[in-house]
């Protein structure tokens, strides 16, 4: 028997919670998780959204790519899981979201362009365990392509807010994760194939700097905080079998302030989530604090 399930005899109800009184406990002790995911369409995703919130138990989940507004976001089954919304969403199109187990206080929008009617970024304060500050970002940053249009422009003059912002941030000495889909392959060991993305805009000179910029800034790859190898993917595309091949690229990344890397304990990629039946292209990407 489970060291920490309710004992035999008691009625299914008192056993039910009792079950979640437990875990609950186990919540309240355990490390601040903060994970990101681009879902691709939260309403097409919903039954997959609902089982990894059971399963990864995150107390932060920060979701891209929602394809939906607002009042379309499937409010009432997220928050029966036991979360507070944030949500900056937009008809049929990019839409990011904020979840939590704490309460949160969120302000969407990327300053620097008033004029940006793109939902591609969501900010939010929480607090972990010990009642500790917490700043979170869901971002959705552009893909750019392709190269050539006005997309690939937008997408490095979105970065330069996000690298102006952020800087902005860092300064207050706050525990902080800028975390998402940033549409960035930052080195060639995060890709399988490095030379069949030299023509897009994921894997361009200036998207590229533009990352080193952030790091420079002092923020931290967790990831490769964690993991210097290659091999180590966050999306594989719909097409040409890339799943099967493990025909991957890294593009979703979370970046923390150094008062957030002192805490690390942990960066996993959830790769089985993209082996589901009807999966989102990306695949959570889970970071965990002491």
């Amino acid at each position: 028997m489970d060291v920490g399930a309710p004992p035999l005899g008691v009625t299914r109800t008192r056993r039910r919670a009792m079950l979640a009184a437990t875990r609950n406990r186990r919540r309240k002790d355990r490390d601040m998780k903060i994970v990101t995911w681009n879902v691709n369409s939260v309403r097409t995703r919903l039954p997959h959204l609902l089982a990894y919130l059971r399963e990864a138990e995150p107390d932060v989940l920060c979701l891209q790519e929602l394809k939906c507004l607002e009042e379309q976001f499937p409010r009432a089954e997220v928050e029966a899981e036991g979360y507070n919304l944030a949500i900056h969403g937009q008809k049929s199109f990019n839409g990011v979201a904020i979840l939590s187990r704490r309460p949160i206080e969120a302000r969407p929008g990327l300053p620097g362009d008033e004029n940006d009617a793109q939902s591609r970024y969501l900010e939010a304060t929480t607090a972990d365990a010990s009642g500790r500050l917490w700043r979170v970002a869901s971002i959705y940053a552009p893909n750019g392509n392709p190269l050539g249009t006005e997309k690939f422009p937008y997408k490095l003059g979105f970065l330069d807010r996000l690298i102006a912002h952020a800087r902005a941030l860092l300064a207050l000495e706050e525990p902080l994760a800028l975390v998402g889909d940033y549409n960035i392959i930052p080195e060639p060991i995060d890709a399988k194939r490095p030379q069949a993305w030299v023509h897009d805009a994921l894997f361009q000179p200036e998207s590229r700097a533009r990352y080193r910029t952030l790091l420079n800034l002092g923020l931290v790859d967790a990831l490769r905080a964690r993991h210097s190898e290659g091999g180590i993917y966050t999306f594989w595309d719909y097409q040409a079998g890339a799943w099967q091949k493990n025909d991957g690229i890294r593009i979703d990344h979370a970046l923390l302030s150094p008062e957030a890397a002192d805490r690390l304990s942990g960066v996993f990629v959830d790769k089985h989530v993209r082996g589901w039946e009807k999966p989102s292209d990306h695949v959570p990407l889970r970071v965990e604090f002491r």
